[in-house]
């Protein structure tokens, strides 16, 4: 053992054993709990899905379809409306505290009839 204390107190007329041990399977117990939790805590997320970026230049504006888009990118990670228009986001967001903070996305818009009127793609990684 490597601390242990028991003391003997009195409360309004009750004995009352406080007893603390600090053993060796518990110090290791609270290593590992405070190391995961370090992991856990250390301020590193992440935000959408990733997609393949080097499909982005298969994109060609009045000729691409939604189902060629979902065929190079997969399902969009979010969908919407943007000036009357399907609007598809693809994005991936990795936030660090500690580290290098790293993001892309894109967003394409579709006219009535499923075709690619617009996008834009845009990333952290560069070498400008």
């Amino acid at each position: 053992m490597i601390f242990k204390k028991r003391s003997k107190m009195r409360i309004k007329g009750f004995k009352v054993l406080d007893e603390i041990i600090l053993s060796v399977p518990n110090i290791i117990k609270m290593l590992i709990l405070s190391t995961g939790f370090l992991f856990i805590f250390s301020g590193c997320i992440t935000l959408g899905k990733d997609f393949p970026a080097v499909n982005v230049s298969s994109i060609k504006i009045g000729q691409t379809t939604k189902s060629e888009v979902r065929k190079l990118f997969g399902p969009p990670w979010l969908s919407g409306n943007k000036d009357g228009e399907l609007t598809w986001t693809y994005g991936n967001y990795d936030y660090s505290l500690f580290g290098e903070r790293k993001a892309k996305d894109m967003v394409v818009q579709f006219d009535d009839k499923g075709v690619v009127t617009t996008y834009t793609y845009s990333t952290t990684e560069h070498s400008e």
